[in-house]
């Protein structure tokens, strides 16, 4: 349609696969950049393009004569984006945005200087620089260490709680260590803002992390948190939101303390795992609703209309090849599950494969469902 923007995507996985589906019941034009035609979103795009978007001249290349360009994943090359800002594309969230949450160290040096609570920090060039601030007694276990750039789902980061693990557990390269919070839950909370400054808030979610793969496997809506606590995380989650300026959606992570505090963990500006619910528990998805954000749309109402629990399809241990669905027609017998296959080719171990939402009357009746349908659904290869 004339009158539509072309929305172009840097990535194809499963969030940009949703991102399309979302814009296929308005009938956008969607234009996505990957590096291989097998990956989730290629089916769904009206153009799939080959190529990598973290190569400078791929990415100009793709975004000639679209309106408007976005993201499925912040780890990219952002000197292109910047350089078609100003040339007029629309590019949301905003590079200087992106280049600011991508490292994780200027991330939290911003919290630092804005007033946003978070967890103390100390930033470090290398791991023998980390190495000598414990032996010097800077830095004292336990704490976690995050690589500055490149981590993703658990990857680039490292929990050391004794001092005999730090010299056997530490990554190398630019990193920043953190004191270990003292966590009683870990909440999230997605917001979106326009390009005209219109803001709106979906509930609080509890997540809980798969204790190997350090990635989120359950998450539950809403969190079981009383009314000042809920209002707090969102009032902290808005205001992040607001002093960043970003446009399109920031996924907000969160502590909550044993005594009582909220700190922001990290942020995400982008539809988030967190936020994979919202397909079938909200008036408006978060995927939707990204889509409002960054094409000036007035945007939806984020209320949750059935509680939900949403649990990751992870791949199973000990299985790397042709991915197999094991058990996937038996979930759909299960009422109120709705599984979200991603389609990747290949499965490995505690790779997402896909993800399934249990709704329910109870957060407690969602749960069980989506407990009981984790039990029959395996990832496997044939």
């Amino acid at each position: 349609m004339s009158n539509f923007p072309k929305l172009g995507i840097l990535g194809g996985g499963q969030l940009g696969k949703m991102l399309c589906q979302a814009a296929a019941d308005w009938h956008l034009p969607v234009y996505v950049l990957d590096r291989s035609d097998d990956f989730p979103a290629a089916p769904y795009a009206t153009v799939f393009q080959r190529g990598n978007f973290r190569d400078y001249d791929d990415v100009m290349a793709f975004a000639r004569g679209l309106d408007v360009v976005t993201i499925e994943i912040e780890h990219i090359d952002t000197r292109a984006l910047h350089e078609l800002e100003k040339a007029g594309v629309k590019v949301y969230p905003q590079p200087a945005v992106i280049d600011l949450i991508k490292d994780k160290g200027l991330q939290k040096q911003f919290y630092a200087d804005h007033d946003i609570p978070t967890t103390d920090f100390q930033l470090f060039a290398s791991k023998e620089e980390v190495i000598r601030a414990v032996n010097a007694g800077a830095v004292k276990p336990p704490f976690v260490q995050k690589s500055r750039t490149g981590g993703y789902d658990g990857q680039g980061v490292s929990i050391i709680r004794y001092r005999e693990e730090v010299e056997e557990k530490l990554l190398d390269g630019a990193c920043l260590v953190e004191q270990l919070a003292d966590i009683d839950k870990e909440l999230a909370v997605i917001v979106a803002r326009s390009a005209t400054g219109e803001v709106k808030v979906f509930n609080t979610v509890e997540m809980e992390f798969h204790p190997t793969a350090n990635l989120v496997e359950f998450v539950v809506c809403p969190a079981a948190l009383d009314g000042d606590t809920d209002g707090r995380a969102s009032k902290l989650a808005v205001d992040v939101v607001q002093k960043m300026e970003i446009v399109g959606l920031l996924a907000v992570e969160l502590f909550l303390t044993k005594d009582g505090q909220i700190l922001v963990n990290e942020v995400a500006p982008r539809p988030h795992n967190s936020g994979h619910h919202t397909i079938e528990a909200c008036a408006t998805s978060q995927y939707a609703q990204h889509l409002r954000a960054i094409l000036g749309l007035p945007l939806g109402d984020p209320q949750l209309l059935r509680p939900a629990a949403m649990i990751n399809l992870l791949g199973e241990a000990g299985h790397t090849g042709p991915t197999h669905y094991a058990g996937w027609m038996d979930v759909l017998a299960i009422p109120e599950v709705y599984p979200h296959l991603y389609g990747k080719a290949e499965t490995r171990p505690f790779r997402k494969m896909g993800h399934l939402t249990a709704l329910g009357d109870t957060v407690a009746m969602a749960r069980e469902r989506a407990a009981k349908a984790k039990e029959l659904l395996h990832i496997v290869t044939e």
